[in-house]
């Protein structure tokens, strides 16, 4: 291909980036539907299974990789973990485990055990925290214990998934890599305690101050470094990068916690946000759907019927282990919201698949089914999840004023 025909995919890519949102907005009138699943619909559209507008070549596929590394970053940026500590954090380690023991055994429903079979299994293992999160903070759900235990359980759907990865993904000597992985989180720990002592200093603290406004903008600049910096990590380690852009994102969120005021954090945040959400992590989803071979999935019937049958699965192995371990402390409605709200899942199903076809042999159909169910319970779960807890919120008020 050209260049100019390369410039011409990349103003492909963005372009709908933004049509997404707005798209999303008029679909808004009757469902809501995630902006991320439409920028992969029209990832499928622009690309090269369908029209043919938009091609990937080095530097698209460069820009989108690193696109997931921010996106990753973001996901560990979002968690609060002195709203998650305790006993949300204790049930939703757990409820991973789980997952991950049902995930690799239905893994193994598909193709014995080998990487197919794992590749699917952590598939099934996650949740989509950032796709959740801003419905909760819409509904008002965010801030209450309900909340506190859909992001617990996100925070492990995203968390659990990218380490296991590094173990089961990670080449052929899991001994080495659990020691790698131990090296990995000291290092982690120590750049924390280093980066929040870093912000305390009252130099550093003023120039964040004072450049928040200018093009100097110290804050974003170091959240910029300790990205590339703990990807450079976790590659030398030879870990996946993913985990060092997530370890970055809580370490990001660590410092600015402890260091910088309330307002200097909302700032920092939405820049961070913007930089993100508004070009990497959109480019990505929409070249994730350019990768699609749909073109196979349709081939197959059998492949297509996955996709109903990988919905299912989403429910069992996420939803079925978090209805258990909340039966005690949350009524029978929030506990099935809480449960499907687990099961929602589709920014790591996007990055395990791509892995998985790009370096373990993974079917491009059986991808693009995972891919697609993950789509589905977007769409699906998290709108009858809210539903369910409204009707169970509105019911326990009732029966409080009736007591009254």
């Amino acid at each position: 291909m050209s260049s100019s025909a390369y410039t011409f995919s990349a103003v492909a890519i963005v372009a709908a980036g933004v049509v997404a949102p707005r798209l999303s907005d008029a679909f808004s009138r009757w469902i809501p539907v995630p902006s991320v699943v439409l920028e992969i619909v029209l990832g499928i559209l622009i690309g090269p299974v369908v029209l043919g507008w938009a091609k990937e070549g080095p530097f698209i596929g460069q820009l989108a990789d690193f696109g997931l590394a921010v996106l990753m970053f973001l996901a560990g940026y979002e968690i609060e973990f002195d709203r998650i500590r305790g006993g949300p954090l204790k049930l939703a380690v757990s409820g991973w485990l789980v997952s991950l023991c049902l995930g690799l055994g239905a893994g193994l429903l598909f193709q014995g055990w080998d990487v197919l079979a794992v590749v699917v299994g952590l598939c099934l293992t996650t949740t989509a925290l950032g796709t959740i999160l801003p419905m909760l903070h819409d509904a008002g759900a965010l801030p209450t214990p309900f909340g506190a235990r859909a992001m617990a359980i996100g925070a492990l759907g995203e968390c659990g998934p990218i380490v296991a990865i590094a173990v089961l993904l990670g080449g052929d000597q899991p001994a080495k890599t659990i020691t790698l992985l131990a090296v990995f989180a000291v290092i982690t720990v120590t750049a924390a305690i280093v980066a929040v002592r870093g912000r305390r200093n009252p130099q550093v603290a003023r120039m964040i101050r004072a450049t928040l406004t200018t093009s100097a903008q110290l804050a974003i600049r170091l959240a910029m470094f300790m990205i590339v910096l703990m990807l450079w990590i976790a590659d030398s380690f030879g870990l996946d990068v993913l985990l060092g852009a997530f370890a970055a994102g809580i370490i990001e969120r660590l410092a600015i916690e402890a260091a910088d005021s309330p307002r200097t954090q909302e700032v920092v945040k939405s820049k961070l946000e913007a930089i993100g959400y508004g070009f990497l992590v959109p480019f990505f989803f929409v070249v994730s759907g350019m990768r699609l071979d749909l073109a196979a999935l349709a081939e197959d019937p059998w492949d297509l019927a996955l996709i109903p049958l990988f919905l299912l699965l989403f429910l069992v192995v996420r939803g079925g282990p978090t209805m258990l371990l909340h039966r005690r402390d949350l009524p029978s409605g929030e506990r099935r919201a809480l449960s499907l709200l687990a099961s929602s899942a589709l920014p790591l199903v996007v990055v395990i698949t791509t892995l998985g076809v790009e370096e373990h042999n993974l079917k491009p159909s059986i991808a693009a089914a995972l891919v697609c169910a993950g789509m589905l319970s977007v769409l699906i779960f998290p709108l009858v999840a809210l539903r369910l807890r409204e009707y169970s919120v509105r019911g326990a008020g009732l029966e409080s004023g009736d007591a009254l």
